[in-house]
């Protein structure tokens, strides 16, 4: 088999992590670089900095061509912000030959396309929710069958042309070339769910450092997606401010001492501190420290409840939220958000991974490893036939037929 070699770069508020991945004869991936610098010049996905973006990304990509000895030319990107947003849209064709082929199933998403989108928003991804033929609803994949008329609902994810631009430059500017932006919810998905959830209706909500980002599936699709601007960094902020702390001494504080519910802390648990202007550390109660994780992250599953809401589909979640994301880590979190949200709540990372992959294993790495996942799928999708291995199995073949299906670039 040739060699075919994938890299996603995920740009965050906190880190950037750039990882290479092999493609071994299994179709499996094995990851041979991984490259993670925190993150300058970004602020809730948005670029404000565009030079210590920049620096930022071309070290990650150093480390990461170091460990791999790969030369990185291009790479799948991760996109999220409050820039982004989406809409619901339905477009139609008629079947010449009343044979549906792909051509009309093409010509039915351009025809969704043709929705009316400012001139300063660029689409990033067309989701097939589902089709007719002929009135009959219900259809996942209409290719082949008998009918006259092919409708389909689709899901237009845009964001911000200016955002996506400087993006893309710092991206460049660090001598990489962008294949595709990917949401970060979406990659996300790729690694922590189930085909049983996608089809039963699940959210994902991964809570990173300065945006939380949702997306919820029902009957294996997208049926909506939104980018919150509020994340961890702001529980950090409360901290900083609260303690008079610098900021980096306020993160290690959260990732230390952190708990989201105040009730499962004893006014026993003590640790020390030393503030600005303070000569010696003081004792502070740890459950003290925990009413500010509590209200924050209340308000954080307020936000998320009210978009579940917002979104009409709160009745369509029998298999709850899955949340990730490196805020996802915080002790607790898992028991408020199920109180908050009134629905099923579990934490999920990638697992299963194989090669340089001791730092991955944490719910903070589901879009960096979800990068990776989306590139292979879309890779084998889009030229099947490309490498020399043996004949893929034909359970792979189904899940990337699925996978074209949900997702289009």
């Amino acid at each position: 088999m040739e060699d075919r070699t994938l890299v996603g770069i995920d740009i965050g508020t906190t880190k950037i992590c750039t990882l290479v991945a092999k493609v071994e004869e299994d179709n499996e991936l094995r990851i041979i670089g991984v490259g993670i610098e925190p993150s300058r010049g970004m602020k809730r996905g948005v670029v404000v900095d565009l030079e210590g973006a920049t620096t930022a990304i071309a070290r990650s990509v150093e480390k990461a061509q170091r460990s791999s000895g790969y030369e990185i030319r291009s790479a799948w990107v991760s996109l999220a912000g409050l820039h982004v947003s989406s809409i619901n849209s339905k477009g139609t064709a008629g079947v010449s030959g009343g044979i549906v082929r792909q051509a009309e199933v093409n010509r039915a998403l351009e025809a969704a396309q043709s929705v009316a989108i400012p001139h300063n928003r660029e689409v990033i991804h067309v989701i097939q929710r589902g089709f007719s033929v002929d009135g009959q609803n219900g259809i996942s994949q209409p290719v082949g069958m008998h009918g006259y008329r092919l409708e389909v609902e689709a899901h237009i994810i845009t964001a911000a042309e200016t955002t996506v631009e400087n993006i893309r430059k710092a991206t460049e500017a660090a001598g990489v070339q962008v294949q595709q932006f990917v949401l970060n919810p979406l990659a996300s998905g790729e690694v922590v769910l189930s085909e049983t959830e996608r089809s039963l209706g699940v959210m994902v909500c991964d809570i990173g450092g300065g945006t939380t980002d949702l997306a919820i599936y029902i009957n294996g699709d997208v049926w909506h997606t939104m980018v919150l601007s509020i994340g961890g960094s702001l529980i950090t902020s409360d901290i900083a401010h609260g303690l008079h702390l610098p900021l980096n001494q306020a993160e290690e504080v959260k990732k230390k001492y952190g708990h989201a519910l105040k009730s499962e802390v004893t006014e026993e648990d003590l640790f020390s501190i030393r503030s600005f202007g303070q000569v010696n550390p003081f004792q502070m109660n740890r459950r003290d420290l925990a009413f500010i994780f509590d209200a924050r992250v209340e308000e954080i599953f307020r936000f998320v409840l009210q978009e579940i809401k917002r979104s009409g589909y709160d009745g369509l979640l029998p298999a709850g939220v899955v949340l990730t994301g490196g805020s996802s880590l915080l002790p607790g979190i898992r028991k408020l958000g199920a109180e908050v949200l009134g629905l099923p709540v579990r934490v999920a990372q990638p697992e299963n991974l194989v090669g340089l992959v001791d730092q991955l294993y944490s719910p903070a790495f589901s879009t960096s490893v979800g990068l990776l996942n989306w590139a292979l799928l879309m890779d084998n999708a889009i030229q099947p036939g490309k490498t020399k291995a043996p004949p893929v199995p034909e359970d792979l073949w189904e899940k990337i037929k699925d996978f074209a299906r949900r997702l289009l670039p």
